[in-house]
């Protein structure tokens, strides 16, 4: 496919393609920052900055230290952390080493984390203390032979440090009581590093960067290999693809992004994380942003300037009693991704902001970003937007023909130099995902309108099939998110006898005093008959995922099972 209807609709200056040779590896691109912006902050955290020399330094130390543990090049390096300065040092030492990361979120449970470092071969983890009881249940069932153990404060200082650990250890218990022998701390393994010698590991573009999982809501969890070259692309498309609203930060002044979305995530690692390091950024590490006083407590400590979120952390930032606190007029651009973001929640954020929220869209086997909305955007469009540089989007049918005509809903299928190179050591999947001409297939509905805007209609498999009647969760949630009362919702089939399925709404109240009554009047007002929720149950909270991605499948199982 050579036409590409959505570069009309590009802002000015956004090329249409990116150069992803510029870089022969991810260590290339670290290494020309760590030099290029030694003396200025790249990550703050607790309100303490490290430095890029500083990232330098100990990532320098901490490779030479995996290298001395007699790894091979090519093994598979295990984190185990939330944002904390060590995430990004144990990044840049694993790939200087000539090894692959491997992301693993902290909240897996034992079962999911033995799986997870079985299937990769990871030979060794670094993980934050206060999971280390998790590991332990299910090491040595794993072929993990080295453990490196962090806190929470290692990188503060040696009183703050103190502070921080007596108080995650002893006043909140945030650490329960494990036994791994033979662990080494993390500030022990840089002091042992600082004394070898790093030996520069040969890697190039085609040399695998990191495991990235995925999959593990639908089925068994599996890992989308990402290259070198993948994410060098993605970070160049999506620093192209921001520049017309981060061109807006004055000069002289360090562009400064928070990262609020856990780095394990390719969302974050990609968008927060490397192409802050690209650009000279500083990072703000936010730890647990699901405690949203403690975020926005931190956020007012800032002048900052990018916010990557999901739906979720918008609404939950946005209906706070503290988001007052926060001074949100140096915001240049959000950037809504990893779920779509509703209407309701993108118009009040506009209204108390002034910054529009930009969707985007991408998948952990797209490195992630594959459309995004222009971030010269003044309003929300409800679309995931246009197709970045060098990417090429298209719809297709059941039978993998192209979708022809305009509106017409097909599956999202996405080439470019930043799709995965597979499924690690799953042939049989790889081959599922891909079109014989090389697109991967995303298993996303959608359409497409003449100005090359793609709009997500929905998955396939949250589908809900109504007396033969498509019905398309998003579409009830965005109609229900509006109504004054709800905070968050979620649409899902459930079995009828006469219909086959029908539709449930499960919410989340804003207002203590909304009533089914009410919901079922809005409905009717906004949705057509087989659409409208047959039932409606009222709950504290929605079932999610770390990254705040509701789980509908999690919704729909327990209503088939009651």
């Amino acid at each position: 496919m050579t036409d590409r209807p959505w570069l009309g609709s590009y802002p000015a200056g956004v090329p249409a393609d990116i150069d992803p040779t510029a870089y022969p590896s991810l260590v290339a691109l670290m290494e020309e920052s760590f030099a290029r912006y030694a003396d200025q902050p790249a990550f703050s955290f607790m309100g303490r900055d490290l430095r890029y020399a500083e990232v330098d330094r100990d990532s320098r130390a901490f490779a030479a230290y995996l290298q001395g543990l007699g790894l091979a090049r090519g093994d598979r390096v295990a984190i185990m952390m939330p944002n904390v300065p060590q995430y990004p040092v144990a990044v840049a030492a694993i790939l200087r080493a000539g090894f692959v990361v491997v992301n693993v979120n902290p909240l897996y449970t034992p079962r999911e984390l033995e799986h997870q470092l079985r299937d990769a071969g990871a030979r060794a983890i670094v993980i934050i203390e206060n999971f280390a009881a998790t590991l332990e249940q299910c090491l040595a069932s794993t072929p993990v032979k080295h453990v490196v153990l962090a806190s929470l404060g290692d990188r503060l200082g040696w009183l703050q440090g103190s502070l921080v650990n007596a108080a995650v250890r002893h006043v909140k218990k945030l650490v329960p009581p494990y036994r791994l022998p033979g662990a080494v701390r993390f500030n022990d393994a840089l002091a042992a590093g600082a004394r070898r010698a790093l030996a520069p590991a040969a890697i190039g573009p085609d040399d695998i960067a990191l495991l990235q999982y995925t999959g593990g809501t639908t089925g068994v969890s599996k890992g989308a290999v990402l290259l070198h070259r993948n994410v060098i692309a993605n970070v160049l498309q999506s620093e192209a693809w921001y520049e017309p609203a981060l061109a807006k930060v004055p000069a002289g002044e360090q562009r400064t992004c928070i990262c609020a979305l856990p780095l394990y995530h390719i969302f974050a690692f990609t968008v927060n994380m490397m192409l802050s390091l690209r650009v000279g950024a500083k990072t703000v590490l936010i730890p647990n942003p699901r405690d949203l006083k403690a975020t926005l407590a931190e956020l007012a400590r800032h002048r900052f300037h990018s916010l990557p979120a999901v739906n979720t952390l918008f609404n939950g930032l946005v209906n706070h009693p503290d988001f007052d606190t926060v001074d949100w007029s140096h915001l240049k651009i959000a950037v809504g991704g990893g779920m779509a973001v509703q209407a309701a929640v993108a118009q009040r954020w506009l209204e108390k902001t002034g910054c529009p929220i930009v969707e985007g869209y991408g998948l952990s086997e797209t490195s992630p970003s594959a459309s995004c909305n222009p971030t010269d955007s003044t309003t929300f469009t409800g679309t995931i937007g246009l197709p970045l540089p060098s990417t090429w989007m298209k719809l297709v049918d059941d039978e993998g023909r192209d979708v022809a005509l305009p509106g017409e809903r097909g599956e999202i299928v996405i080439k470019g130099p930043q799709v995965m190179a597979g499924y690690w050591q799953r042939p049989d999947e790889t081959a599922r995902a891909m079109t014989p001409d090389g697109y991967f297939r995303t298993g996303d509905i959608g359409t497409m309108d003449a100005r090359g805007y793609f709009r997500i209609v929905d998955r396939k498999k949250d589908m809900i099939l109504v007396s033969g009647f498509n019905v398309y969760p998003n579409e009830v949630e965005d109609v229900v998110a509006a109504l004054p009362g709800v905070l968050e919702c979620a649409a899902v089939g459930v079995p009828d006898d006469k219909t086959g399925e029908a539709v449930k709404l499960v919410i989340v109240k804003k207002d203590p005093a909304l009533t089914e009554t009410q919901v079922h009047a809005w409905c009717k007002e906004e949705l057509t008959g087989y659409k409208r929720p047959r039932t409606i149950e009222f709950r504290d909270s929605l079932p999610k995922t770390p990254v705040g991605k509701i789980l509908r499948r999690e919704l729909r199982g327990k209503a088939a099972g009651r």
